[in-house]
């Protein structure tokens, strides 16, 4: 470790702790927003099986593939929601609930990219909003 401005500075995570953190992060959300192994695989676009294997720690999300991209904006956005929210089952009654303003519920916009981007970027304007 070396310092910078008198504030150490570490080297970045290795990848396989990348992986492995990512892959937690992205199981943990799934679980407080209380989606299934369907929706996760889904939305990261991976099979049941290998979201099963996920869950175990026995997969991980490779760096440059659409699944770990996915899993990155899995995970923005439910910390998005949880700051927007403040808590787990208002994030998951916001997923739930009909939204005039998406003209559709979040959980139906999640598994499509296009969609999970712009959940993505709603979430965003409305916690900016002043």
């Amino acid at each position: 470790m070396r310092k910078t401005l008198g504030r150490p500075v570490t080297a970045p995570a290795p990848v396989r702790d990348e992986a492995q953190i990512l892959a937690k992060a992205t199981v943990r959300a799934a679980d407080l927003l209380h989606l299934s192994s369907a929706d996760l695989a889904r939305i990261v676009g991976l099979s049941e099986a290998s979201v099963s294997r996920l869950r175990a720690g026995q997969f991980e999300l490779q760096r440059g593939t659409k699944p770990f991209e996915l899993a990155v904006l899995l995970v923005r956005l439910f910390r998005a929601l949880d700051a927007m929210t403040g808590g787990d089952e208002a994030s998951r009654s916001w997923l739930q609930g009909q939204n005039l303003a998406l003209a559709a519920r979040p959980i139906d916009l999640i598994t499509s990219i296009s969609g999970l981007v712009q959940l993505i970027q709603y979430v965003d304007t409305r916690r900016a909003v002043l």
